[in-house]
């Protein structure tokens, strides 16, 4: 894979697995001045439709409308071959009545240019649904990751333990973990002045990640002994990070999904997921593999916390439910629904 930069991140990027190993692929010229998937213009592929033409697809599945280039393919293709999508937007966001009115028209519009839609769960099927598609035209493929690649042993990781050596943190001591980009979306802030609140003894919070927010909160932060700060981990190592914790959280405003809920249950993890995440609706069962807060609420992430870091909760039977509840959200679903599709 080819360096990228990344603006949530506030980095250049370069994944450390292979993406693309065994599969056959091509990759088309884009001639955007600024390329990227953060803009509609960034993605633009004048070539594509006539290569997917000489190729004789005998479907094409489209992976987000929202650039140039994918909504004229789904455009072009409608009536030709069998389009079919694939998103994880959700309604969760609220809105105008207005806005909703005008996006929700906008919506009927671009899903006209769908035969059948892949949803990914509980939300995106009614975000589909209020966007004109009907039942017959939805068909569930899972949110999913390589869970074998974060499948939990007994044993915390080499890496794991040196990274707790080297933090002074002390095997007793719980750790409640945060990954990824620190920005005003993920709410990192609230999180910590929560986690001094409860302030549970023998119990450490470490934030791992950039972002736009870093310099900020390690300023505000970085001198507590009980917070910690670690840089960005690439992909290979995200399963040493979860090694090292005991419980994962993610308080975000906004998020469509939340990959790395999925990423925390396979490593065998309790989580603490704000009710905008996408995927507490359906991943995360109160008290039973962890906890959804509401979001921005700083009273019941504070009551949910509280309930996570005492002494007496069971964090390995709630991270061996997340085990249990996340192994059906697998990449071999996501590749039956897609066959489905043609047989």
């Amino acid at each position: 894979m080819h360096n990228k930069y990344d603006p949530g991140f506030g980095k250049s990027i370069q994944w450390d697995i292979p993406l693309l190993d065994g599969y056959d692929y091509e990759w088309v010229k884009n001639i955007a001045a600024h390329p990227g998937s953060h803009h509609f213009k960034g993605i633009d592929n004048p070539h594509l439709i006539n290569l997917v033409k000489a190729w004789n697809a005998d479907a094409v599945l489209v992976y987000g409308w929202s650039f140039k280039s994918h909504l004229k393919a789904m455009r072009y293709f409608k009536g030709k071959i069998p389009v079919y999508f694939r998103g994880d937007s959700v309604l969760l966001n609220k809105k105008s009545w207005l806005k909703f009115t005008l996006r929700k028209i906008f919506l009927s519009w671009v899903y006209s240019h769908v035969d059948i839609a892949l949803y990914v769960g509980t939300h995106n099927k009614t975000y589909f649904k209020k966007s004109g598609l009907k039942e017959k035209q939805l068909v569930f493929a899972p949110h999913a990751i390589d869970n074998k690649r974060f499948f939990a042993t007994e044993d915390m990781s080499a890496m794991a333990l040196k990274w707790k050596e080297e933090l002074g943190i002390k095997t007793s001591d719980r750790i409640l973990l945060y990954a990824g980009k620190l920005d005003e979306n993920k709410n990192t802030r609230m999180l910590i002045d929560i986690f001094l609140e409860v302030n549970e003894p023998s119990c450490h919070f470490v934030i791992a990640g950039s972002g736009v927010c870093e310099e900020g909160l390690k300023k505000d932060f970085g001198s507590r002994a009980n917070i910690h700060f670690l840089p960005f981990q690439n992909q290979s190592q995200m399963p040493d990070l979860y090694s090292m914790a005991d419980i994962f959280v993610l308080p975000s405003i906004s998020e469509t999904w939340g990959l790395s809920i999925n990423e925390a249950m396979a490593s065998g993890k309790p989580v603490l997921v704000s009710d905008a995440c996408g995927a507490a609706i359906d991943l995360v069962k109160d008290g039973i593999n962890g906890y959804v807060f509401r979001s921005n609420h700083k009273n019941d992430l504070k009551e949910k916390m509280y309930q996570l870091l005492q002494p007496a909760t069971d964090l390995k039977q709630m991270g061996a439910a997340s085990l249990s509840i996340i192994k059906d959200w697998n990449y071999e679903k996501d590749a039956e629904a897609i066959e489905s599709l043609f047989y």
